[in-house]
């Protein structure tokens, strides 16, 4: 009898441990590469919860992506490059088919990366940060910019401040500094400033700070000098808030002063308190909206007692930064499906998700991002999919929206793009696909 009990119990354990394994093998890894600790950690953690919240919603709502569960794991980087590398090589492997995609969340991360992926074949999902030639997918075939580059919100900004002058014409003889952080991100748009600057004659100056970016009083004490029209704020951190107290110092309208997205969250002017009112900035196409998933987050991920962060800081900019983009990377697992099958799949079959996404208007709607997000199409040509943006204002409490949508002047960001990937594709010895006959 005991010896029965005990084949029986031996079968049972071999079923578990079968199911188990099963289980584990019906598994998609995203790696998350978050900063909630350095210089940078109040503008990390909302993207970061934003970004897992988003991943739960997919596997308490909807049990996975078509049956398949979504894991993951974070890797802290506190924005620094070397950190991020050490994150990537340990990841890399991990789950049943490897690392889906990267999201770098830096654009010092992401030139780090840019020559490793192709080795790996993992693809990189850069939502508005990262080298903005890589738009371009018939040179940089793993590198995916979508929504928007640096170079796209530079060429959005010239187009506002076009708008508040009754034309881009009349920039003419305008006056436009760039107070910038003085690292990748920070030096990105400058080439768009200064090619728009010679077609429409606006005096360009670049002023550089030093990271983190605390101390400005000797940049905007020149700024006073030179008296600008507009003051345009590539920054990020602690540096946003010190650059609106530094403009109210030197008597600075905020209203003159533009940030681009990644200077325009809650973090960026609610430490500088009433000096922040009018400040404006870009939107990277969203801001702080409450829409239709974020309902669904605070019922199958909150009402769970699995959101990451708090509950008011559901809906906040960078939080719906961070949710889009996890939104993103599934939907290019979701296209992947359609063309390998409902199981797990492997980074370079999520490359080509990435390469074949749209999102319709519809698709758009039944995501519950019907007002944040225009839609979106990816090419092997066009990596980045969209290239417009809106503008909020900060009213002392909230953002406001203040623009419609602004569509970036792609008759001058194309040929700087190719231009761009054809010489880093010669200096690398890369021979750029040809998109006609690309899968």
């Amino acid at each position: 009898m005991r010896v029965v009990s005990t084949l029986v119990m031996a079968a049972l354990m071999s079923l578990t441990v079968m199911s188990a394994t099963a289980s584990a093998q019906n598994e998609q890894f995203i790696p998350i590469l978050s900063y909630r600790t350095g210089p940078y950690a109040a503008n990390g953690v909302p993207f970061a919860n934003g970004f897992v919240d988003y991943l739960q919603l997919v596997n308490a709502r909807d049990g996975g992506v078509n049956g398949v569960k979504i894991t993951f794991e974070e890797c802290e980087t506190s924005y620094a490059t070397d950190r991020g590398v050490e994150c990537y090589e340990r990841l890399k492997g991990k789950g049943p088919t490897g690392a889906s995609m990267f999201h770098p969340v830096s654009t010092g991360i992401t030139f780090a990366l840019t020559e490793k992926v192709p080795v790996d074949k993992i693809p990189l999902l850069t939502v508005g940060y990262g080298r903005s030639d890589t738009r371009d997918g018939a040179a940089f075939r793993w590198n995916f910019p979508l929504i928007s580059t640096h170079w796209t919100a530079a060429a959005v900004a010239v187009e506002y401040l076009g708008q508040q002058v009754g034309g881009k014409q009349n920039l003419k003889g305008k006056k436009i500094v760039l107070v910038y952080l003085d690292a990748p991100a920070g030096k990105e748009p400058i080439p768009v400033f200064e090619k728009l600057a010679q077609s429409l004659g606006y005096e360009f100056t670049g002023i550089p700070v030093t990271a983190p970016g605390l101390e400005q009083k000797a940049q905007w004490l020149k700024i006073r000098q030179m008296r600008p029209d507009y003051v345009v704020l590539w920054g990020y951190g602690g540096m946003n808030p010190a650059a609106i107290q530094e403009a109210a110092a030197v008597g600075f309208p905020r209203d003159k002063l533009i940030g681009y997205a990644w200077s325009g969250a809650e973090p960026d002017v609610i430490p500088a308190g009433d000096l922040a009112k009018n400040y404006k900035s870009l939107m990277l196409q969203h801001g702080a909206e409450h829409d239709q998933v974020h309902d669904d987050i605070l019922k199958h991920v909150y009402g769970k007692g699995l959101g990451r962060g708090s509950e008011g800081g559901v809906g906040q900019v960078l939080y719906n930064r961070g949710m889009l983009s996890a939104m993103l990377g599934v939907e290019a697992i979701r296209t992947a499906q359609t063309k390998y099958g409902n199981k797990p799949l492997t980074g370079e079959q999520v490359r080509w998700g990435a390469e074949h996404m749209e999102l319709t208007a519809a698709r758009l709607k039944e995501l519950g991002v019907p007002t944040m997000m225009r839609p979106l199409k990816v090419t092997c040509a066009d990596h980045e999919g969209a290239r417009l943006g809106r503008v909020q204002q900060w009213d002392g409490a909230h953002w406001k929206v203040i623009s419609d949508w602004i569509e970036a002047d792609d008759a001058v960001l194309q040929p700087m793009v190719k231009e761009s990937a054809a010489a880093y594709a010669g200096s690398k010895g890369i021979a750029p696909v040809d998109c006609s006959k690309a899968d």
